[in-house]
């Protein structure tokens, strides 16, 4: 299938704007011929633990009515969207929390990022204890979320319970070794196609790196958005 890894600025604690940006580039993405846009990590906030713990309207539900227009971008666009933020679970804290909404505008999937990075996220998240998993169009798909990318066990585990694509919703600096040293060995070293969405702009932690992509099970860049401007890329994978 035709997937779309995708990047933008969140506007820092504007889940409704950032919410407009998705739904647009879902529909733009279904036009162009995508089944699936990838998007950020904490995608529906900005990257932005501490204003997350300071403003409890920012966390929201699985079935928030706030993600409606990405229901129906999804629906009108016959694409499903993996979108990222903090999302009410079972614990005192909310998940930093993937949701895969289906072309239907259904909720296909829900991860929690196991692996929490540094002291801010674990001071406003749950960690996950599940992998995340879900089917479309028959290809069966795994969730991790930015430092779960660092462990690739996860990666392991994805493709001993037959995945062949692997969604890796990350907030990554230009500077960052993982474009070089991380994504490209998962899919190498696993045999799996790796998508990235990544973000553009500031956020708590510095400046969003862009460069949302694909990489083939061999480890070579398929598709490559560039460090600039928002918008998404496509390639096959499957």
């Amino acid at each position: 299938m035709l997937i779309a890894a995708a990047q933008f600025a969140p506007v820092a604690g504007d889940v409704e704007a950032n919410v407009r940006t998705i739904s647009a580039l879902v529909r733009e993405a279904g036009a162009a011929g995508a089944r699936l846009v990838v998007f950020a990590e904490l995608s529906l906030t900005g990257y932005e633990p501490a204003l997350i713990r300071k403003d409890p309207s920012l966390v929201l539900a699985e079935d928030d009515p706030r993600l409606a227009p990405v229901r129906a971008a999804c629906r009108a666009a016959g694409t499903a969207a993996v979108v990222n933020g903090p999302v009410r679970g079972g614990g005192p804290l909310p998940g930093l929390t993937t949701l895969v909404i289906g072309p239907d505008g259904t909720t296909l999937a829900r991860y929690d990022k196991r692996h929490l990075f540094h002291g801010p996220e674990r001071d406003t998240f749950t960690a996950g204890t599940a992998d995340g998993r879900f089917a479309l169009d028959g290809t069966r798909f795994a969730l991790a979320t930015c430092y779960d990318n660092r462990f690739p066990e996860l990666a392991g585990r994805a493709a001993a319970d037959g995945c062949s694509v692997y969604l890796a919703s990350s907030m990554l600096e230009a500077a960052n070794d993982s474009f070089e040293t991380v994504y490209p060995a998962r899919a190498r070293d696993f045999g799996l196609y790796v998508v990235l969405g990544n973000s553009l702009g500031p956020s708590e932690v510095g400046e969003g790196g862009g460069r949302a992509g694909i990489w083939g099970p061999d480890g070579g860049r398929l598709a490559d958005a560039g460090p600039d401007g928002p918008g998404f890329v496509l390639a096959e994978a499957g």
